[in-house]
């Protein structure tokens, strides 16, 4: 465990590690019979396994992954995805939660292979983490079950009870799991543009506090008319869209993971205006957000929000 005290020395320090606020929300061992086989599923956690026996299939929005033994996978949050299995198929899982709401995360800003091989003693890790986190274990294999309001606020309430040494080893034991994919992760480029590359990066940065579009033209050195168009061409969507597609997931998170009011919620992402914050999300995601709040509480699986909203200021 001299490598876990070492990421705890590290995270004591003034250094970008420490802005790795990550929690296990899940985590245990699942045995599969042909049935794990779950559409669309869309959350606001990263997933995270270790593939021990038989086949399976991860279907990602670019390509399908075959899922192989002695091989570690991760999914980002917000990422639409579905589950295909066959035949016999067991694996380590760990739901990840990046509570970043109030700062920079720093999981967004790298684009992380879906797959690498694991070392030879990450299925202890694994067993190490579920061992001292046995109340994480999902109930079942159906993302019903377990990706809703009620179960998640329990589990995060859960994580905060835990003895500071669960905690800290806790934690340990996620950095190095996701160092095997930090040691293939590239620093994302949302464009080879780097004044578009640059706003982009303030914005995720900045995603609590109001965003205003001049200012963005500014920083990259364009007249705002002449910004907005090159925004466009370089990502595909106009600065607004990016703004709130960027601002509406942070708000799924905090409607699902905090028992904070619409309102507080609208504030901490940067709307004084609750009604227009309710307006903006029905937009983009297609219900309220007391609606989807009940909809995960509920335990069901709402559909993925729409990407490029209309009436946006």
């Amino acid at each position: 465990m001299r490598y876990i005290a070492y990421v705890h020395y590290l995270c004591s320090m003034n250094h970008p590690i420490d802005k790795l606020h990550i929690y296990t929300l899940n985590v245990g061992f699942a045995r599969h019979n042909g049935d794990w086989n779950w559409k669309n599923v869309r959350s606001p956690f990263s997933r995270l396994y270790l593939v021990m026996e038989g086949n399976a299939q991860i279907v990602l929005p670019e390509s399908t992954y075959d899922l192989s033994p002695g091989h570690l996978y991760f999914i980002p949050a917000f990422t639409t995805h579905s589950y295909v299995c066959n035949s016999l198929f067991s694996h380590y899982y760990i739901h990840i939660y990046e509570n970043c709401h109030l700062e920079k995360g720093i999981i967004e800003d790298w684009d992380f292979p879906v797959e690498v091989k694991a070392a030879d003693y990450d299925v202890e890790l694994f067993r190490r983490l579920a061992c001292i986190n046995p109340f994480l274990k999902l109930p079942m294999s159906n993302p019903d079950a377990y990706d809703n309001h009620r179960t998640l606020m329990s589990n995060i309430d859960m994580n905060m009870r835990r003895p500071f040494c669960d905690k800290v080893e806790s934690r340990g034991i996620l950095f190095i799991l996701l160092s095997r994919f930090f040691a293939a992760a590239t620093p994302k480029v949302d464009t080879c543009d780097d004044r578009i590359r640059k706003v982009t990066e303030h914005i995720r940065h900045n995603i609590c506090k109001t965003i205003d579009l001049q200012s963005l033209a500014d920083m990259a050195c364009m007249s705002k008319d002449h910004f907005i168009r090159i925004f466009k061409k370089r990502t595909g969507e106009t600065p607004n869209n990016y703004i709130i597609k960027k601002k509406m997931e942070a708000a799924e998170l905090l409607l699902i993971t905090t028992s904070d009011t619409i309102k507080n919620i609208a504030l901490i992402i940067g709307y004084e205006d609750c009604s227009y914050f309710v307006k903006t999300f029905k937009a983009f995601a297609g219900v309220t957000p007391t609606e989807y709040r009940q909809g995960r509480k509920n335990g069901e699986i709402l559909t993925a929000p729409v990407r490029n909203p209309s009436g946006t200021r």
